[in-house]
């Protein structure tokens, strides 16, 4: 009887120990699964954000609202916050829209270029249905928000979307003049921000929609004399000529010049509120000086490299052009 008891105590004890070490395993072993399915989650989570950035073309659409946000400062007599902060959204929603709607049109031609086959739809990584309804998402927000702020806001960023999608988009493939109609589009941002500030279109709004407007045509040229070749796979017509030649590179200095003279007539108090002290047009005298060394040498050089250096330094410009602008009015 000892002996048995003894035998079922060691039995009892092997099992116990057996539970116990099953006990722990289920408390303090991993989820492995769980960790699968967060993981996954992750995965599915960070190309989602991806492709909603690619889409709609994060830094070009943040660009766009810095130069709303300096039309607002530029307009307003006291900066509304709220306002501004409705401002970025429908502006970022309007521009994310239009590019959008840009790249479901033409997503069979971006497969064919280096620059534009790896986006989300050419790539296979969104299909066509969710991208639209992304489009209409984005484009009722903007208008809605953008109608918070006054109608007329509303209307011009309504406006700027159809002639980006419905005349832009279609007239890169058919006619050099796709450049002049997607400047007209590609122009409202910085007028759009005094509209928001002020609610009303006037001469000072004209002026700031002149300025980019004619930008416009130095910045993109250059673009596509870089990327001639790539545009040629896409069968996109963006130079003037239709070459990389002498032609196309005349006109670009004549609308670089042109820009630089339209930005300094704040400086001549004929633009309404809209004014510049001599030392802010000094300061864009001089930026319009290294914008047309750059034309220039595009001219004389005929090359992708020059025509690279004349985009880098379109955008440096327009985007200082716009500070100085700003720090002339809260600093003078």
């Amino acid at each position: 009887m000892v002996e048995n008891t003894k035998n079922a105590e060691i039995i009892h004890n092997i099992v116990k120990n057996i539970l116990r070490k099953n006990y722990r395993k289920r408390i303090f072993a991993p989820p492995k699964k769980k960790s699968l399915s967060v993981t996954q989650s992750q995965t599915f989570t960070q190309s989602v954000v991806r492709n909603f950035i690619e889409i709609t073309k994060f830094r070009l659409s943040v660009s766009v609202v810095f130069s709303s946000v300096a039309g607002y400062l530029l307009g307003a007599d006291s900066i509304d916050f709220y306002i501004l902060f409705l401002l970025c959204v429908g502006g970022y929603c309007m521009v994310g829209a239009s590019n959008v709607y840009n790249q479901i049109i033409e997503r069979d031609l971006d497969a064919l270029m280096e620059r534009t086959k790896n986006r989300p739809l050419p790539a296979g990584q969104m299909t066509v249905q969710s991208a639209f309804i992304l489009a209409a998402i984005l484009t009722v927000v903007g208008i809605v928000v953008l109608y918070a702020i006054n109608p007329i806001t509303a209307m011009f960023g309504a406006i700027s979307i159809f002639m980006y999608v419905s005349l832009y988009t279609p007239l890169k493939t058919r006619t050099p003049l796709s450049v002049f109609v997607g400047a007209f589009p590609g122009a409202i941002p910085f007028m759009l921000g005094w509209v928001a500030a002020t609610g009303k279109f006037g001469i000072e709004p004209g002026t700031l929609f002149m300025i980019q407007f004619f930008w416009q045509f130095p910045h993109f040229w250059a673009i596509g004399w870089f990327l001639f070749e790539d545009y040629k796979k896409g069968g996109f017509f963006m130079l003037p000529n239709g070459k990389r030649d002498k032609g196309t590179a005349i006109q670009v200095i004549l609308y670089t010049i042109w820009t630089v003279l339209v930005s300094l007539i704040p400086v001549l108090g004929i633009t309404g509120k809209l004014f510049l002290t001599p030392i802010s047009g000094i300061l864009i005298g001089l930026l319009g000086i290294g914008l047309i060394y750059y034309a220039i040498r595009l001219y004389k050089e005929k090359t992708s490299k020059a025509a690279k250096q004349l985009m880098l330094a379109s955008v440096s410009y327009i985007t200082l052009l716009q500070i100085i602008y700003v720090a002339d009015k809260f600093l003078r």
